[in-house]
């Protein structure tokens, strides 16, 4: 059975620093994309940022991008997201995505694993 673990959530202060994990197990993930979403509290979820199996390829959202940075361990099919410079709008629980297209992580249409969250609150 496959599971997608997110942990490195908490309370953070603006302006600091976490590192959210997205630990991948019950399968071989080799030529997977992975990918962060988050849904903030009366919000629709959306995508953060995605890396494909090689880390040849990132991208990320505009409001992210130069302050989140993911990374990810092909051996301990682990996905990391550094978050710096957090703001108070970052507060939302945060989910890992995993497919084997690119694209259908970008798009969060057709993915076919999803974790359960991280919640991340920024207090300003």
């Amino acid at each position: 059975q496959v599971q997608l673990v997110e942990s490195g959530g908490g309370l953070v202060q603006a302006g600091g620093s976490p590192r959210l994990s997205c630990a991948a197990s019950g399968r071989t993930f080799v030529g997977y994309t992975m990918g962060w979403f988050r849904q903030a509290p009366g919000k629709e979820r959306e995508f953060v940022a995605a890396i494909s199996w090689s880390r040849s390829n990132t991208y990320y959202a505009d409001s992210v991008k130069g302050r989140f940075t993911v990374s990810r361990d092909n051996v301990k099919n682990t996905m990391y997201l550094q978050m710096n410079n957090l703001k108070p709008e970052d507060t939302a629980v945060y989910y890992c995505a995993v497919d084997r297209t690119f694209s259908s992580v970008v798009a969060g249409k057709g993915v076919e694993y999803w974790g359960k969250g991280t919640l991340v609150t920024v207090s300003s």
